[in-house]
């Protein structure tokens, strides 16, 4: 029977430099449900803009081991087989984390991002936290996390998860809404292998408030610049306007 692992990490930071502190997961297995959480230390200090959303300070990894001499980390290692599933809102960012500790998956991957691009197409935003509070999980949280033993805390790599979990049945409810009788999980996968085309207006940038074919409309050469400078642009934001850009 495959395993369904959902994942979480938080790091000293979003750069190139930054390591993870923190390795958040929990194993589905039917109906049993595994959950490991470790803090872990790192030669790279926390920047200060990290520490303010995760609130974990030197103190607290402090003498703590590497990532890759947890338990949570070795357990991953273990799970890294082609069988089993791997669901991270967000993965491109934790997977290249993990792949600073020379972890590459084997696994399926379904990222609730760009599912959620995909289901809930209709949302202003599509981070974890808005969907927390934007479908009510905030409600029913505390009697999960009490069966679990877990502390719910927003931006917390294990209380992100559990939120995840929650989070994953309502994507599985949107399939069935959208597609009918299909299997949820293969249809997941194909949604993370699928990139989104952003038809909505931008909500940044000299043009927010239209459309990228209305700004390829008048400047193209704008779209251009975007795609050569602005590193922070996702992958389905790239493609939209390269999309655009070939016509």
């Amino acid at each position: 029977m495959a395993k369904f692992i959902l994942l979480d990490t938080e790091t000293t930071g979003a750069g190139e430099e930054d390591r993870i502190i923190q390795l958040g997961f929990m194993v589905l297995e039917g109906r049993n449900i595994e959950v490991y959480n470790d803090l872990c230390s790192s030669d790279v200090p926390i920047g200060y803009g990290a520490m303010e959303v995760h609130a974990i300070t030197p103190e607290m990894i402090e003498g703590k081991p590497r990532c890759r001499d947890t338990k949570a980390f070795q357990a991953l290692n273990g799970l890294n087989t082609p069988d089993n599933v791997l669901i991270i809102h967000n993965a491109p960012f934790d997977l290249g984390m993990l792949s600073k500790e020379d972890f590459t998956s084997k696994m399926r991957l379904i990222d609730t991002l760009r599912c959620a691009r995909h289901l809930f197409d209709e949302e202003d935003a599509h981070r974890l936290q808005y969907f927390r509070y934007r479908l009510g999980l905030y409600k029913i949280e505390a009697a999960e996390a009490a069966a679990l033993g877990i502390e719910v805390k927003a931006h917390d790599a294990i209380g992100d998860v559990l939120v995840l979990k929650l989070f994953l049945s309502e994507l599985r409810k949107r399939l069935e809404e959208r597609f009918g009788g299909i299997n949820p999980i293969d249809k997941m996968v194909e949604l993370t292998q699928t990139p989104v085309l952003y038809t909505r207006p931008l909500k940044f940038g000299k043009y927010k408030g239209k459309t990228l074919g209305e700004i390829a409309d008048s400047d193209k050469g704008y779209l251009g610049w975007m795609v050569k400078n602005m590193e922070s642009l996702d992958e389905d934001m790239r493609y939209s306007i390269e999309r655009v850009l070939n016509g």
